[in-house]
């Protein structure tokens, strides 16, 4: 069951030779979503061997170039290659005007509706429910108006021990309700606690995206636990005041949010165009929160899912 992140772009605001602007996608077991679509995206995505139409969601943080401006090319070669299917944008209320304008003049033809899903929320909230996920939103703290996203494995049903059916001669219902997570209350008075009889049998996995932003005390606390955190470090330590000047993070602000969130990993991109090598960011990050990679273009990032065997 595929949780896996596959990065298309690491750059920031500048063309900067081997880089590409952001975009990354996230398969969960085998749902495509999209997180960003800088210029050349859907090039990107054909080198890496992802499907185009196979894309289900896309999530754009904001309205700012690098990280739109592929948008109308992937569109169209969805509707060159014949896409039939609905196609859901997550993006703030800013690019409706966008949209509008690529329907006006490029629409003509498409055999697909695009739904998009104005994100104005103040604080997380789910926008997005599926039958093994919930996709939720969260306002950043940048220029314009930009949102982070998270994407969530749904709680799984509990898993009624075999051996527990014989002992205590269960019922479909019963089993039924146990897999709900109820204990069960018997005519004659017997109560048989769901703890005793059964189990999750996974534990869901979390993977949260958060873009162009500059530090906020609320950030750790909403994506707090996540398996895999991607969050920009555009800028190196000695650099903090443009960091904040221009609303982005540095690499230890992006540190310090994933120790502060207890993150199983994170995972940094956006890099400054000053810097050919960023491989010195690492050491910046490391002595915070060790568990970090530098994202590149290509780099994939697999969470297992961790199996209970109770």
């Amino acid at each position: 069951m595929n949780f896996t992140l596959k990065i298309a772009g690491t750059a920031s605001a500048r063309p900067v030779t081997g880089r590409y602007p952001s975009a990354q996608v996230l398969d969960v077991r085998g749902r495509l979503f999209l997180f960003d679509c800088g210029e050349g995206t859907q090039m990107r995505l054909l080198r890496m061997g992802i499907s185009i139409q196979a894309i289900d969601t896309i999530c754009i943080s904001h309205i700012h170039g690098d990280h739109l401006f592929g948008i109308f090319g992937l569109l169209s070669t969805m509707g060159m290659l014949g896409r039939t299917r609905d196609l859901d944008i997550f993006a703030p209320r800013s690019f409706g005007p966008v949209l509008k304008f690529f329907l006006s003049y490029f629409g003509e033809g498409l055999k697909f509706r695009i739904e998009h899903h104005q994100m104005n929320m103040k604080s997380p909230e789910p926008v997005l429910t599926g039958k093994s996920f919930t996709l939720t939103a969260f306002p950043l703290k940048h220029r314009v108006e930009t949102f982070g996203y998270m994407v969530s494995e749904n709680e799984p049903l509990f898993n009624v021990r075999k051996e527990k059916i014989t002992e205590y001669g269960l019922l479909l219902s019963e089993i039924a309700a146990l897999k709900r997570g109820e204990d069960i209350v018997r005519k004659d008075g017997t109560v048989i606690l769901n703890s005793d009889v059964a189990y999750k049998p996974y534990k869901p996995r979390r993977y949260a995206y958060c873009s162009d932003t500059a530090p906020f005390p609320e950030l750790a606390g909403w994506v707090e636990g996540v398996d895999l955190l991607y969050h920009e470090a555009t800028f190196p330590e000695s650099l903090t005041e443009l960091a904040g000047s221009t609303f982005h993070s540095t690499t230890v602000q992006a540190a310090e949010c994933a120790a502060a969130a207890k993150v199983g990993k994170l995972v940094v991109g956006h890099y400054s165009s000053r810097f050919r090598d960023v491989s010195f960011y690492l050491d910046e990050m490391q002595r915070i929160f060790p568990n970090v990679e530098l994202a590149r273009e290509g780099s994939v990032f697999e969470v297992p899912l961790e199996k209970n065997f109770d």
